[in-house]
């Protein structure tokens, strides 16, 4: 019987789970204890992205060796296309669909939506082009 889920996904959807109660614990910590709106959630959502850029490179893809900076930069261009570009366009072109049900499901069933194809956007390219094994430089041959 084939897997329905790699153990590589598996670890994506830890770590996700992980930075998402870090983002929401954190941002509901800030703001309770009377930390602006805006910034407690440009704080919790940085700490977030800190915790899933560090798991999802050592423990997720395996991928701790030589490339950090570059790893950085493409993790947050990424990142930050998947939820500040692809999740509001989701939400906008399936707002429509959730009209008819109860007000809070019409609200949270298009940022699910959005939610789900960033997290099919992060993987896929979280997976081939920032945490990709970076090309081993071609051996000499051995001559006797």
């Amino acid at each position: 019987m084939k897997r329905l889920l790699s153990a590589q996904q598996l670890r994506f959807g830890l770590v996700g789970i992980g930075n998402t109660l870090v983002d929401l614990v954190g941002y509901t910590v800030l703001f309770a204890l009377g930390t602006p709106l805006v910034i407690a959630n440009l704080i919790s959502t940085t700490m977030g992205m800190a915790l899933s850029f560090t798991l999802n490179r050592s423990f997720t893809f395996r991928a701790a060796g030589g490339g950090a900076v570059r790893q950085i930069v493409l993790f947050v261009l990424v990142t930050g296309i998947g939820l500040w570009a692809i999740q509001p366009l989701v939400i906008l072109l399936t707002r429509d669909l959730f009209a008819g049900l109860p007000e809070a499901l019409a609200i949270a069933a298009p940022k699910l939506a959005g939610i789900c194809v960033a997290l099919v956007w992060n993987y896929v390219l979280y997976s081939r082009l920032v945490f990709r094994p970076l090309e081993e430089p071609a051996k000499e041959p051995v001559h006797d």
